[in-house]
């Protein structure tokens, strides 16, 4: 399951803000999108994802997400990091 890739990863960006910086810095191998995140946080770096030829995975649970990248609260994005 992807939530298992995140796990997986050894850097991992966790935030709409920190995720887009690192998609913009070309830094990011994949990014996870939550569908149950509200639409006006990720539209936007769903687009820019896009035009950078990132590859999005859509997972079902912001929670799920959260608890994947090691925090407390629910997640909207996150990415794999390649440093």
């Amino acid at each position: 399951m992807s939530y298992d890739k995140v796990k997986q990863a050894k850097n991992i960006s966790v935030g709409t803000k920190k995720v887009t910086k690192t998609v913009e810095q070309d830094k990011a191998v994949e990014v996870f999108v939550s569908k149950d995140a509200d639409p006006r946080l990720t539209i936007k770096l769903v687009a820019l994802c896009n035009q950078k030829g990132v590859p999005i995975t859509y997972v079902d649970s912001m929670k799920m997400l959260g608890k994947a990248c090691g925090i407390e609260v629910g997640a909207a994005v996150a990415a794999v990091v390649n440093e």
